[in-house]
């Protein structure tokens, strides 16, 4: 499909957000997510996670934010519909999160998170 609008794909990550369980939001911690176009070196990446997993967090104090970044163009292109696109928006969300959690891409696919 065409990408959208970067607002309106700013309130698709924000409804995705908010719709996720409770048990996975409660990991959460010193995150931010970020949109952007798409990523320079790798123009089909969908999402991208960069920072110390919490399994992996010893002596964290002081530590800039982890991020997640979501990609507009691919994820757009990637879509057939706006509903597919949400979908897409979601499961890249949740997949970046599971890395942000320390699961590596094996297990991320068998939770259907891949």
């Amino acid at each position: 499909m065409q990408p959208v609008a970067p607002a309106e794909f700013e309130d698709l990550v924000a409804a995705a957000l908010d719709g996720l369980p409770a048990a996975m939001v409660g990991h959460f911690r010193n995150v931010l997510v970020l949109i952007e176009d798409e990523h320079l070196e790798q123009p089909e990446l969908l999402g991208l996670y960069e920072g110390i997993p919490l399994t992996e967090r010893m002596d964290y104090s002081g530590a800039l934010p982890d991020r997640i970044t979501l990609y507009r163009l691919p994820l757009c292109l990637l879509a057939e519909d706006d509903d597919d696109l949400a979908a897409e928006v979601r499961v890249t969300i949740v997949h970046e999160f599971g890395h942000h959690m320390g699961l590596d891409e094996e297990r991320l696919h068998q939770l259907g998170w891949a």
